[in-house]
């Protein structure tokens, strides 16, 4: 390789890396759907009511990850925390591939740049500017990676048959929350982000490389939309989280 004056556009194509997770992880029987979800309170919930048995673990330095197995619909279900921030979540991603997860749908949380997007309201994930580091280790450099339209196609499937209200569109995916400045908001604005969060990119970058299909949906919090930032007490919003597992969950068992 020849290197560049900016080293985060020095990607490698090669298939395989040092460390090939496909080589230090063992192919399991787990289910080959998985609902990706950043609501801690919610897996904690659905752990407990569910009975869900643990077919996995992880061990990162913040401490364990589980994945998670149980039955809905008929069908068995995994689902997983993967931390915050893109290169731990693309980590656990990259993991769960590797033991036999093929078909994925997360769910979360976003900040909104637009102030008509109220807190719960939901958001189908069409693609992500990519203003992190994880994805350009798995894909060339570009300006936005475009998410697996079957992956949005089963989404928006889930929330026509309940009829609920939604938007699609793009994502700013960013690595420094306290460095969303006016400025970047209104570019981002400008080229058609709603949302700005920290994972989209890089989980559908990594997708994208190692081909299983993935979806993500978000859910309106905070607003930076304005002179001033507000928290709208977004991470409250229990039954939103919870109602958005479950729409997850339907919307990967689709797949």
């Amino acid at each position: 390789m020849k290197p560049s004056s900016h080293p985060i556009l020095e990607f490698d194509p090669a298939r395989e890396a040092m460390i090939e997770p496909a080589r230090v992880y063992k192919l399991l029987d787990v289910p080959e759907h998985c609902v990706i979800c950043f609501f801690r309170e919610v897996i904690e919930k659905v752990v407990k009511e569910k009975q869900a048995k643990i077919v996995a673990t992880h061990r990162w330095e913040d401490g364990p990850h589980h994945l998670y197995e149980t039955e809905y619909q008929g069908k068995r279900l995994g689902f997983i925390h993967p931390g915050v921030g893109a290169p731990m979540a693309a980590g656990i991603l990259e993991d769960m591939i590797a033991h036999g997860c093929h078909k994925f749908i997360v769910c979360g949380g976003c900040g909104v740049l637009e102030k008509e997007i109220a807190v719960g309201h939901l958001i189908v994930v069409s693609g992500a500017v990519r203003d992190e580091g994880t994805s350009y280790h798995y894909l060339p450099p570009s300006r936005e990676v475009t998410a697996n339209p079957q992956g949005v196609a089963a989404l928006e499937t889930a929330l026509k048959q309940k009829g609920l209200p939604y938007l699609t569109g793009k994502t700013w995916t960013t690595d420094a929350p306290y460095r969303e400045t006016s400025a970047k908001v209104a570019l981002r604005k400008n080229e058609g982000c709603l949302t700005v969060e920290m994972e989209a990119a890089s989980l559908m970058a990594v997708a994208e490389f190692r081909k299983v299909i993935l979806g993500q949906v978000l859910y309106g919090g905070d607003d930076l939309s304005g002179e001033e930032w507000s928290d709208r007490d977004w991470v409250e919003r229990y039954d939103i989280r919870e109602n958005l597992f479950w729409l997850a969950a339907e919307a990967c068992l689709s797949l």
